[in-house]
């Protein structure tokens, strides 16, 4: 129950701190910042423009299409302008008569703008299937049949890969260093210790900050996630992974908040431990380093099993052992924080 009253008080007082607005905020800026600079966080769908002209069946043909997002315009000078100002990868404008013309064997305008700022590969793909579909009009069969066969490993774009380092940030500012500062603020406040003459203990305090930055872990990772549509398409694996990353990083910032004595001592950990804390996102966004370094990083047993998750559609049965491991790293984390806990309450009796 004192953890209870405790953790209320730290619902009530923590919207008041600019570091929780910050927990909100940065995921919002960070998610803005890399689908404005690098486009969204999946390479989006082919977008296409269709202005007809003459009631072509090859309009009602793309719409048909898996992949490819076909909207319909009914002018070619909105075409034309919405096309430069990057609304569409590409506009396609379909005379009138255009589909009896190919049927007669004319050769009629094909008129298929690009934007400047689209990606090749969409421009490559909306090409060719327009151009398939206009042989179709003919009956024209292609004289040969292309099998598509990747080698090598898996890749992914950049913006893809900077999913980790998005969900890093948002659960280390809410998990681990708002109940890190609040520890170190009560300390400094003199707050600390009117606590502890309450019959609550240090442990009490400790379970009620690690819970509260346990749900803003959760919180403010889910809501990155939504906002990149990355949830994946497997609840609760990402639920189990967001648990994991929850108490990790609860427990992180119980530990660098025990050992700071004050606030500019606390900045100086978290940029220290930072690296430790962040390093596992490098690897992700450089493939050809050695990946097993990235093993070494605590953060890795979550981010890991996010990313998959989110981007391959992985499930539980396929990222349990690194969750596993995360799960151990956790439970290991338990002794240390009751230990520090323990000499901190030593700490404030003795200055009493």
């Amino acid at each position: 129950m004192r953890t209870l009253a405790l953790l209320r008080r730290e619902i009530q007082v923590g919207p008041r701190s600019p570091m929780l607005l910050w927990a909100v905020i940065i995921p919002v800026l960070l998610t803005l910042l890399v689908r404005g600079v690098f486009g969204s966080l999946f390479q989006p769908q082919p977008r296409l423009a269709v202005v007809d002209e003459g009631n072509s069946v090859l309009v009602s043909q793309l719409e048909q299409l898996d992949g490819i997002k076909v909207t319909v315009l009914t002018s070619a000078g909105e075409l034309k302008e919405r096309v430069e100002a990057d609304d569409f990868d590409a506009g396609l404008i379909l005379q009138d008569g255009f589909d009896e013309a190919v049927r007669s064997g004319h050769q009629p305008d094909l008129q298929l703008f690009v934007s400047g700022e689209s990606l090749a590969s969409n421009r490559i793909l909306l090409a060719i299937t327009t151009l398939d579909l206009v042989r179709g009009l003919a009956d024209d069969q292609p004289p040969v049949e292309v099998n598509v066969i990747p080698l090598g490993d898996k890749g992914y774009d950049l913006v893809t890969r900077l999913l980790p380092l998005l969900m890093i940030y948002s659960v280390v500012i809410g998990g681990a260093f708002i109940p890190a500062m609040s520890l170190v603020q009560e300390r400094e406040t003199g707050t600390l210790e009117a606590v502890l003459a309450t019959p609550a203990t240090m442990n009490d305090v400790y379970a009620s900050k690690g819970m509260f930055g346990f749900f803003l872990a959760v919180l403010t990772g889910a809501f990155t996630l939504f906002l990149n549509s990355a949830w994946g398409v497997h609840p609760w694996a990402m639920l189990v992974a967001m648990v994991v990353a929850g108490v990790m990083m609860a427990e992180a910032g119980l530990i660098l908040g025990s050992v700071a004595k004050d606030s500019t001592v606390l900045f100086t950990l978290f940029k220290s431990a930072g690296l430790l804390i962040v390093f596992p996102v490098i690897f992700p966004l450089f493939p050809s380093l050695p990946q097993w370094i990235a093993w070494l990083g605590p953060t890795y047993y979550f981010l890991d099993p996010v990313f998959k998750i989110a981007i391959e559609g992985a499930g539980l049965a396929d990222v349990w052992l690194p969750l596993a491991v995360g799960t151990v790293i956790c439970i290991a984390f338990v002794p240390v924080v009751l230990l520090l806990g323990r000499r901190l309450a030593a700490t404030v009796a003795a200055t009493n």
